[in-house]
């Protein structure tokens, strides 16, 4: 099981449990603010645009091409950007924090 630490815009601190699926979509069940997941979850909409914290970053690794792409689109875009919805949920990003992108 995984435990992910979101900060809302509003930097609410929301920590969830997940076992499989996405970050996004965890986010989205949960009602994280922020979070819209507006694609369903297929690397299309930047909706779900987070910065994971830096000692988190290796967790995730670096963005697809496809990822990379629609954060190119993004205003708030660093070298931390990931799409949640390209993140996986798995034991190996327990503890993970990712700040959501305030749109």
């Amino acid at each position: 099981m995984a435990k992910i630490t979101f900060i809302t815009p509003d930097n609410e601190s929301v920590t969830l449990e997940a076992t499989s699926g996405s970050v996004m979509e965890l986010a989205v069940q949960n009602g994280v603010k922020g979070i819209d997941g507006d694609c369903g979850g297929v690397c299309s909409c930047a909706t779900c645009h987070v910065h994971v914290a830096e000692k988190d970053f290796p967790l995730v690794g670096e963005p697809s091409e496809i990822e990379a792409d629609m954060l190119e689109l993004e205003d708030e875009v660093s070298e931390f950007s990931r799409l949640c919805c390209q993140i996986k949920v798995s034991d190996a990003i327990d503890g993970i924090t990712l700040k959501v992108v305030e749109e």
